[in-house]
């Protein structure tokens, strides 16, 4: 069925987006129970209705697939159907509960993945403009050296066990009203593995993995902005049963800066610039991530003014382009003056014709009012 015409998936278990994990399981249960084929023989529509059950359970009953479905739909599904690791049949062991009441195990045996890791780096600003190398230290699940691995005794290999023939599962049968079923239980000898470690390994004490402390080097490149997610293939927990090693992946997380706020790719940044040179106009230098530049003020800046410095701003990761710097202005009125800056005052009022007694508010006051109570 094409993602066009499939149905919300939420629609299709009856549930709303706020579900939790649950009710989603619940609806699904309920509703493997009442279209199961053989529940209606002979009739074709259950089995669709079925099929579509099951598939929508397959995304939803899994948080990350269903995370992924909630920002990008069906796209995101069948995306994921198309990628490594897809299991069409990953819903069975819950319809096998709805029926049974117990999942159906999964085998155990051959290798699996490790398990990803993450890593919340704080940067500063100005390393995340420039980019750095950051050593981390980190603790991992490993191989244990000793018996790489395998839990047992070097020389003592572990053995294929004898309940269940080394397949990890032993057959039950039930007798339910839909007729004699053949389940498969986790084989409680060797707990689903197929082998046994008769003599465990003393390093490990069998388990065949340990905690190690490792500092792993990261190269965090220019630009990266907060939530940014850096990649480092393998180097996650350990595979078991010779399965590879997942991937670490790194959290970038900005410390607040004392000059700049960042939004996107653009910095942003106050200039205190004084009433003469606002009125007048000038060149006044300005700070960025990798030195001073020189602005110029237009003569009549208002306060909060905007100026653009183009190509000051953080660079865009994998391009050669960079954001811009604004500069908003903020106009400073004196506190304190002295005789003579007062009569210069009093005089330009008296040119421009203001009136400094106006209403009880004098000439200073209006000033300041004008240029920002902030100032």
């Amino acid at each position: 069925m094409s993602a066009a015409k499939k149905r919300d998936y939420y629609e299709v278990l009856g549930v709303s987006r706020g579900a939790s994990q649950e009710e989603i399981k619940k609806a699904f249960r309920q509703l493997a129970r009442k279209h199961h084929p053989d529940v209606n023989p002979g009739d074709p529509s259950a089995e669709e209705k079925f099929k579509e059950i099951n598939e929508a359970y397959e995304v939803l009953g899994d948080p990350e697939k269903r995370a992924a479905y909630d920002r990008f739909g069906h796209a995101a599904s069948g995306a994921r159907e198309a990628g490594p690791g897809f299991d069409p049949f990953s819903g069975l062991g819950d319809l096998f509960e709805a029926f049974f009441g117990e999942a159906q195990p999964q085998a155990r045996r051959g290798p699996r993945r490790g398990r990803n890791l993450g890593y919340e780096l704080e940067l500063d600003l100005e390393d995340a403009y420039k980019g750095t190398t950051v050593e981390l230290e980190l603790a991992r699940e490993e191989n244990c050296p000793l018996c790489d691995g395998t839990g047992a005794r070097i020389g003592s290999p572990p053995r294929t066990c004898r309940r269940c023939g080394g397949s990890g599962r032993v057959e039950t049968v039930q007798n339910t009203l839909l007729g004699r079923f053949v389940s498969l239980q986790t084989c409680d000898r060797c707990g689903g593995e197929g082998r046994v470690v008769e003599d465990p390994c003393p390093e490990c004490r069998g388990a065949g993995r340990a905690v190690r402390r490792r500092r792993i080097e990261v190269t965090v490149p220019p630009g990266v902005d907060e939530g940014t997610r850096l990649r480092l293939a393998g180097e996650g927990e350990a595979g078991t049963r010779g399965g590879p090693p997942g991937d670490l992946y790194v959290v970038i997380k900005l410390r607040p800066h004392r000059i700049f706020t960042r939004r996107g790719r653009d910095l942003h940044c106050e200039l205190e610039v004084g009433m003469a040179a606002a009125a007048l106009g000038g060149e006044l230098r300005v700070p960025t991530l990798d030195g001073e530049v020189t602005v110029t003020v237009p003569p009549g800046t208002q306060p909060g003014a905007v100026l653009r410095v183009r190509g000051k701003g953080m660079p865009v990761p994998g391009r050669g382009d960079r954001g811009d710097l604004h500069v908003r202005v903020k106009v400073v009125v004196p506190r304190r003056l002295t005789q003579r800056q007062r009569e210069l005052l009093e005089e330009f009022a008296r040119l421009t014709h203001e009136r400094t007694g106006e209403s009880g508010k004098g000439f200073f006051r209006r000033v300041v009012d004008a240029f920002g109570p902030d100032s």
